[in-house]
């Protein structure tokens, strides 16, 4: 039989696994990204700020926050879930009710097993993450699309989704706001407005908005927002927001007949550890930052300039960018892929070497990436690698 087991160093962690009594190194565990500049999409937003550090050494034991629960997650003072849920969120999302679960996929799949029946129709836009679609199809949804504008834009037509409401009378109706390929942000206060005409609820997958950006449920017209701690509030994570409009309580909030205080959605209580922790301590951090939105938007479209003046490279999505989460389409880095020894990996080892990561290994005609909380001086360090890569 073989065992193994881990151990921490100064500087990394270990997995050892032993049998018969012989030890030996599986693997070397560490992570040296923090002197690198990353630019992957879904990290940018999670990262946690020094002064969350701390706290978050205290809670790191696998149910440390329920030392002091009497049944229900959201129920808990101490630490103070019980305010962050009921009072606090609710206000930073300007909806009824929230509940915390294990991630935004999980949010969105809990919305759609309240609500919908086998073989009841969903209507989801073209851009929607992949897990949305995994969600529906769990429950045996028939799935229809909103289709996107195509190349180069993909843009989502609100108007277009009236006249698919009408075409398949769908049960739920799904918006992804941005989304995670484009950065695309829809009129989604076009979408709700639509959606409440004909009475059908409409859920805001917001994983890459809530959080970085002002988001207001009533102002978008709203019955579910969805957010994703790990991804947009600087949460260790994996943890998910549902913010649900007060008329769907009974059903999204049903509780066991067994087990009464238990909500069946949640399957009892959602996430029970360091990822509540890190999104309570990172919130004033989190807060305060989505009051610089413009500037964030600002610096997107100050890199997309800049690195468009680059011969080869453009940006793809909708002009002028509105979001973060830049998809980049390069002919240069690809034709440069063709000669150069390292192939289609070339990209990233030249970026690495130049202390920049975050794009993913073998691409180089596509690829996403963030300019989210980077400095200016790291903007620039960017583009400039960006610019010696294109000459090689």
């Amino acid at each position: 039989m073989i065992f193994s087991f881990f151990f921490f160093t100064s500087k990394t962690l270990i997995l050892y696994m032993f049998s018969d009594g012989e030890f030996g190194i599986c693997r070397n565990i560490r992570r040296e990204s923090k002197r690198y500049i990353n630019l992957n999409p879904i990290q940018r937003g999670g990262i946690i700020p020094k002064e969350t550090i701390p706290i978050l050494n205290e809670w790191l034991d696998g149910y440390s926050i329920c030392d002091f629960c009497e049944g229900r997650l959201e129920d808990i003072k101490s630490p103070p879930i019980e305010k962050f849920v009921h009072d606090i969120l609710p206000k930073f999302l300007d909806i009824d009710i929230v509940r915390l679960t294990n991630g935004a996929r999980e949010a969105k799949f809990a919305v759609m097993h309240a609500l919908c029946k086998s073989n009841d129709r969903i209507l989801i836009d073209q851009n929607a993450h992949y897990s949305t679609f995994i969600s529906a199809e769990r429950l045996n949804l028939e799935i229809h699309e909103v289709p996107n504008s195509g190349y180069p834009e993909f843009k989502i037509n609100p108007e277009d989704y009236a006249e698919k409401i009408e075409e398949v009378n769908p049960r739920l109706v799904l918006l992804t706001y941005p989304d995670g390929n484009y950065g695309n942000l829809p009129d989604a206060r076009r979408v709700g407005k639509i959606c409440s005409e004909y009475g059908i609820p409409l859920i805001l997958n917001c994983a890459y908005s809530v959080g970085r950006m002002p988001i207001s449920a009533r102002k978008l017209n709203a019955d579910f927002i969805i957010g994703s701690g790990h991804k947009s509030m600087a949460s260790s994570g994996p943890i998910g927001i549902l913010g649900i409009k007060g008329e769907w309580e009974d059903e999204i909030l049903r509780k066991s007949k067994r087990y009464k205080n238990k909500e069946i959605e949640f399957l009892g209580c959602g996430p029970r550890g360091l990822p509540t922790v890190s999104l309570m301590a990172s919130f004033p951090y989190v807060a305060k930052r989505v009051e610089r939105w413009d500037k964030e938007v600002e610096k997107a479209r100050y890199f997309i300039k800049k690195i468009e003046e680059i011969d080869g490279i453009r940006q793809l999505g909708e002009k002028p960018k509105n979001h973060d989460l830049i998809f980049i389409e390069s002919s240069r880095f690809y034709e440069i892929s063709k000669r150069h020894k390292k192939g289609r990996f070339f990209l990233y080892h030249e970026l690495k070497k130049r202390g920049i990561i975050g794009i993913k290994p073998g691409l180089t005609k596509n690829f996403k990436m963030s300019t989210y909380q980077l400095k200016k001086n790291e903007l620039n360090m960017v583009i400039d690698a960006f610019s010696e890569i294109a000459n090689l």
